[in-house]
């Protein structure tokens, strides 16, 4: 194993003081836990709090900021965060108006972060969740009952963050943030794959000639493993997924086309060319386009697709300001 790291025991520690190191204008880590929470908080909002395992950077401490997240949890790597750190990100953030949490749809996630909201309800704190679950590849995973969640999450973030910088109310930021859910689809694939630290090599194996279709944002299965194919090809296949899914004709979208860790920006406008192109043919309009890594998985070279449904509510926040150490 190949890693510019000093102790294994240390990567999650090492790696959120140095976020914190390289952003105080946004960022302030709370004293012995792996959390961060934003430099200025705001009173008076709804304050919305986020996090899971390590090792999908940018996700989740990049989107702590103004009009998105007010508290990222940062687990170990791929493992949940515990229900304790949680509920002390809840309390560090709770601003008079309650607190939503953001959660992908892992088992241990799941459960930690309800945890956490029943310990922090018996304070007197209002708490409220909801479940990201974009992923189309497959129904139930080696961590999930129902489908993953996965790079879809980060409009959530968005839309559901500036909801709140609005100054809208609890249920209300609730309601926006299902709205993304139940309107956004995602799937990626994978050519190569990453290492855990703590495992000390790779969680799977490809040959030089194969690709894994539909893996999950920890390296777990997919749907099946093939030759690999063109660009384009791959592409066409995970859009044949999505948009069969959801009913996206006729309306505006915006499209994620998200890297897992080691895809070189090249080749992610590579599949964008092809998915602007195939959304154009089928009367999908595209409204805003977003290239790059915001929900990775370490090292992996691969990519997802994202298609978010619009309407103007949703067009509105999703051009909201925003100012975070990952999304400007």
């Amino acid at each position: 194993m190949k890693k510019l790291i000093n102790d294994v025991e240390l990567v999650e520690q090492q790696m959120i003081t140095g976020m914190v190191k390289a952003y105080p204008q946004y960022l302030r880590q709370l004293e012995d836990y792996n959390v961060v929470v934003r430099a200025q908080k705001k009173e008076g909002k709804v304050a919305l709090i986020s996090g899971g395992g390590s090792g999908h950077e940018p996700a989740h401490g990049g989107y702590v900021g103004q009009g998105m997240l007010d508290c990222a949890v940062a687990g170990a790597v791929f493992t949940s965060p515990t229900p304790d750190m949680i509920y002390e990100g809840i309390k560090a953030v709770e601003a008079g108006a309650g607190v939503l949490m953001v959660v992908k749809n892992y088992t241990g996630d799941v459960m930690n972060f309800e945890m956490a909201a029943e310990m922090a309800q018996m304070e007197g704190i209002e708490v409220k969740h909801v479940v990201v679950n974009d992923d189309v590849a497959v129904k139930d995973s080696l961590y999930t009952i129902g489908r993953r969640g996965v790079a879809g999450t980060v409009f959530v973030h968005k839309i559901a963050g500036a909801k709140a910088e609005q100054g809208a109310s609890l249920d209300e930021v609730q309601t926006v943030a299902q709205k993304v859910i139940d309107n956004v689809r995602t799937m990626g694939a994978a050519i190569r794959p990453c290492t855990v630290p703590a495992a000390g090599k790779p969680g799977f194996e490809l040959g030089e000639d194969e690709m894994e279709i539909g893996i999950g944002i920890h390296g777990e299965p997919g749907t099946h493993r093939e030759k690999l194919k063109p660009a384009d090809a791959i592409a066409d296949q995970l859009l044949e997924q999505i948009l069969a899914d959801l009913d996206y004709e006729g309306h505006e979208v915006a499209v994620m086309i998200n890297g897992s860790g080691a895809t070189p920006l090249m080749e992610l406008f590579i599949i964008n060319n092809h998915v602007a192109d195939v959304l154009k043919e089928k009367g999908i309009r595209v409204y805003r386009t977003f290239v790059g890594e915001y929900m990775t998985s370490l090292e992996m070279e691969g990519f997802s697709i994202s298609l978010l449904r619009l309407d103007e509510e949703l067009k509105e926040l999703l051009d909201a300001p925003a100012d975070t150490p990952a999304w400007k």
